[in-house]
């Protein structure tokens, strides 16, 4: 997991072809005019989910994990708290491959996120978005998606 300031991504830009286009996208898109929707960036390579939402309390919300994509998650306007969770800590229940989707149970810690940060949730991070820091309140976030491999026809690769 990585918890940073957009304008430090270039430096983790290295890490994994696909992040240099999710970059490219924050920074070209206009993301306060943009409609909550998913937004094809490189096929199913790589996606936006922008997000419109009243955070909640954390009874509210669970665990999950993903296998086949890493989150990267960005904070457009609002304050959450996230939870973090290496996966062996927590208990699985059965795989979703169609949405790629592991729900999970049991404990972890909490960061928050303010307006302009971001996190990196790769396959073995269990995460819990979304969370009230004292009482709900509206949180607008992009959520791109990168496929941890990503297929001979990207673009990116190219």
């Amino acid at each position: 997991m990585i918890i940073d300031h957009i304008s430090n991504f270039p430096q983790y830009c290295p890490i994994h072809p696909g992040f240099r286009c999710a970059l490219d996208y924050l920074r070209n898109a206009d993301l306060a005019a943009m409609s909550v929707g998913k937004y094809e960036i490189d096929g199913d390579n790589i996606y936006a989910m922008l997000q419109h939402y009243n955070t909640k309390l954390k009874e509210q919300v669970a665990w999950e994990a993903h296998r086949r994509y890493i989150d990267l998650q960005y904070v457009v306007q609002g304050v959450e708290q996230v939870g973090y969770a290496n996966l062996s800590r927590l208990t699985q229940d059965a795989y979703d491959p169609a949405r790629d989707f592991l729900p999970l149970h049991g404990q972890g810690d909490f960061f928050t996120l303010l307006e302009g940060n971001f996190v990196i949730l790769m396959p073995g991070d269990a995460h819990m978005p979304g969370i009230a820091l004292a009482s709900p309140s509206l949180v607008k976030k992009v959520v791109i998606k990168i496929a941890v491999v990503m297929d001979s026809s990207s673009s990116v690769l190219a």
